[in-house]
Parts: structure tokens; C-alpha cells; sequence
């Protein structure tokens, strides 16, 4: 094995020559022989040890044998505790995902700090296996049965196309010592219960399972090349704008493919969206209509989708006192400024009559039956008919301030001014507005 490994390594891995590596080590047969193979080849490796203190002296013991590892192989060990079920009931997950954000965290800790170029881990084409099956069991996409990736950003698997059996035979062939984890024999575990129930069977109907699995995997991976090089065409003729806080997406190219729910799940699949018959129904929908993911909002403009991050904004009126010169706002500052004439006819200053105004002043959102007189129009207008005669979508709506006198509108901020506090030829102060 490690003349395989070794080729591998020079065939697949070569960068893994230069440069620091970082060993993600639990005690374990696999890790440990990954420690053995990499020492024996003289790479330039440390070791990381989790200590989550989840099986008691057990743990300890684990701690004690890579101890023990490191010292004999004279190499630098990195070993950190958790209270890993601690952590599980403040952030609402299971052990087993507690377990894995923490390491995975303290590996890029270690990593950024320390300089370490690479991490790698142990897993082998049985693990890919029962990953596969996960996945699969649960329901998933195409990118969820191309398997683990070799090699995913700083976090490298050089043991994948090796087997468990592999990787046992080697370690008993070299005299190497590992231990034992009892959790691993508990099939109330998905992944346990498929190792040592499902999988065996499979293994039994087809002996070359793991080839014909990797065989699988490399057509998947074909396929789901070609699968991302279409989506990326899709996706690069059908965004319109990016802003810093939406992505606008012309609905027109979506309807132009044979099946746009498979467009729609490419290109969305990655910010939370899980009911994807409602994405696709959006195609069709109302200006207005939303769908929902934990972390963002797809929303319907007419002949956009907009997709945009959902904020925890808190939408607090601002009061301007008559003395202010200058208010700071989320959206951008106001100043006040006494006037002698009008100018600067822009968007973004108004002129009004100060003798007109009740202070203090409120910045605030538009309410439910807000009505304004826009300047440059006769009669009044709800808010809500502006905003649509406007074609402002629904963020945009959202983004859209009112400064107030009383309950009075003075100006829809950075849009339209009320025609009541215009200057006149009465006008004897004037007071000039400007958002910057």
C-alpha cells in the first residue's frame, strides 16, 4: 500500500510535497495510518487531536495514545478540548454536527495561524460509500452522489481511493497499534448501522462494489460537469444586476429552457431553498410574491426574481430637533441648511417652507393609508399608489423612507416631495434638505 499511496500522492497530490500538512488524528486506524504513510514518505506533517469528552476515560485514553504516537514519530502535536455537548444544546444540532464544527473550525484556526498549507483527513472509498448512501436515503441532487471531494479547498483526502480493508491490512502488516472507537459499533448511528448492516450485504451481491462505486462516482462527477457548465450559461445570460443588497435574475431565461425547476434548483440550490415547486411557481406569480429559505427570499418583480439576504432590520423612527444641522440615518445622512434661493433640483435635496414645519421632525417608514400631495401634481395619493405607479418592487418599497412633520409627509426620502411645504412667494425662510 504505501507504494500506491505513494504514487498517488506523486500522480494526484503532488503540492503536498511542499508546504506544512496538518493531520487530522483521532486515534483511530484510519488517521494513524495516514500518520505512518505521510511519515514514511517524509512529508512535512504535524498531527491535531480532538478531545471532545463524550466517552469519558475513554477519550482520555484516546488523548494518551496520540500522545503517545506523536512522541514516538518526533512529531509536533496540537490537542484541544470541547464541551461538545454544550455546544450541541446552545446552537440546537446534534452531537455528531457539534463535533463536526468544532474541529473543522479549530483545523482553520490551526491552519490561518500557523501557517500550515494543508489538512488532511482520513477518509476512505468506504466512507465515500456510506456517504453516497446518506445522501441518497435522504433524498438529494445531483451534487450530493458525486461522493466526497479529494480535495476541497485546504482540506485533503489522499486516502480515498484506498478501502478500509486497505488501510487494515497495511496496518497489521507494519505492526502499527490504533484504538478502538466504541461508539463505532453502535448502529443507532445512520452511518454505523449502513456500515455494518447495509453495505456487507451489497458487498455480498457484488464483490468489486467499491470499483464499480468508484466507476459510478467518476460518471456522476462527468455528468455533473456537463450539468454546471449548462447552469452557468443559464445563469450568465439570466442575471441582470447585481446591487449590495439583491441579485436580479430575468425571469425570460428560465421559461427559455425545457425544465427551469432544474435551472432554478442549480442556480438557488446553494442559499437554503428547499420548496422548489413554490420557486418555480414564482415564474408565473403576482409582482410581490415571496419564497422563503432560513437565510434568504426569492421575490417576484414583474420580469425579475430578486434574490436577497433576509436582514433582522430594526426599523426605529429617527427624531430631527429644529437645531440639528445633520442627522445620521442606515441610509445615509441629512442635512439641514437654511437657504436664500432654490437650486440643486436633484432627487436627493428638497427646498420647503421652514415656518411650515412642526418640529420635531420623524424619519420613519410608510404606513398602511399614508397619503401625500406629490409636488408638481394636483390632488393627493396614497403611499402604497405611489410606490406602484412607480413600479418599485418590494425591496425597494422596504428601502423607502418618509421624513414628517406630525403625521404630515414632507418628503418620500430621496423620491418625491409634498406640494404643502413647497416655497412660495410667501416663503420667508427656506430650508434646504439634502441626503448625501
Amino acid at each position: 500500500m504505501l507504494n500506491q499511496f505513494k504514487t498517488h500522492i506523486q500522480s494526484h497530490l503532488s503540492f503536498l510535497n511542499q508546504g506544512k500538512l496538518l493531520i487530522a488524528i483521532s486515534g483511530g486506524i484510519d488517521s494513524v495510518v495516514l500518520t505512518h504513510l505521510c511519515h514514511q514518505l517524509d512529508l512535512d506533517i504535524a498531527l491535531a487531536h480532538c478531545n471532545f469528552n463524550l466517552r469519558g476515560t475513554e477519550s482520555d485514553t484516546d488523548e494518551d495514545f496520540v500522545l503517545q504516537l506523536a512522541d514516538s514519530l518526533n512529531l509536533e502535536l496540537f490537542v484541544q478540548h470541547f464541551d461538545t455537548e454544550q455546544y450541541a444544546a446552545e446552537h440546537k444540532c446534534s452531537i455528531q454536527m457539534a463535533a463536526r464544527e468544532l474541529r473543522y473550525s479549530w483545523f482553520n484556526d490551526l491552519s490561518e495561524q500557523l501557517g500550515f498549507g494543508y489538512i488532511l483527513t482520513a477518509h476512505h472509498a468506504d466512507d465515500n460509500l456510506e456517504t453516497f448512501l446518506i445522501n441518497f436515503t435522504r433524498g438529494t441532487g445531483l451534487e450530493g452522489l458525486t461522493g466526497i471531494p479529494e480535495i476541497n479547498d485546504v482540506f485533503i483526502r489522499p486516502l480515498l481511493p484506498f478501502s478500509s480493508h486497505n488501510i487494515e491490512c497495511f496496518a497489521i502488516e507494519q505492526r502499527i497499534k490504533w484504538r478502538e472507537d466504541s461508539s463505532n459499533q453502535s448502529v443507532k448511528y445512520l452511518r454505523n448501522k449502513l456500515r455494518h448492516e447495509v453495505v456487507p450485504i451489497l458487498k455480498e451481491i457484488n464483490p468489486n462494489l467499491l470499483s464499480s462505486f468508484q466507476s459510478t462516482l467518476s460518471n456522476l462527477n462527468d455528468t455533473a460537469d456537463i450539468v454546471e457548465e449548462s447552469s452557468n450559461a443559464v445563469l450568465k445570460r439570466a442575471i441582470e444586476t447585481i446591487d449590495d443588497d439583491h441579485i436580479a435574475f430575468k425571469i425570460s431565461e428560465f421559461k427559455k429552457v425545457n425544465n427551469p425547476k432544474a435551472y432554478l434548483y442549480e442556480v438557488f440550490k446553494d442559499y437554503g431553498f428547499t420548496e422548489w415547486n413554490d420557486v418555480e411557481d414564482l415564474l408565473d406569480a403576482e409582482t410581490g410574491k415571496q419564497v422563503h429559505s432560513s437565510t434568504h427570499r426569492l421575490i417576484k418583480n414583474r420580469a425579475h426574481l430578486l434574490l436577497s439576504e433576509i436582514c433582522e432590520e430594526v426599523f426605529k423612527e429617527v427624531l430631527v430637533l429644529a437645531d440639528e444641522k445633520e442627522v445620521q440615518t442606515t441610509f445615509g445622512t441629512l442635512f439641514f441648511d437654511e437657504a436664500d434661493a432654490l437650486f440643486d433640483k436633484q432627487t436627493n435635496v428638497i427646498f420647503v417652507d421652514k415656518d411650515k414645519l412642526k418640529f420635531p421632525l420623524t424619519i420613519r417608514k410608510h404606513k398602511e393609508g399614508d397619503v401625500f400631495y406629490p409636488l408638481g401634481m394636483t390632488g393627493k395619493k396614497k403611499i402604497s399608489k405611489y410606490f406602484k405607479d412607480e413600479k418599485l418592487s418590494l425591496l425597494e418599497k422596504e428601502k423607502t423612507w418618509l421624513l414628517c412633520s406630525g403625521n404630515t409627509i414632507i418628503w418620500v426620502i430621496n423620491r418625491r416631495a409634498d406640494n404643502r411645504f413647497r416655497v412660495t412667494e410667501n416663503t420667508k425662510n427656506i430650508l434646504k434638505i439634502k441626503l448625501k
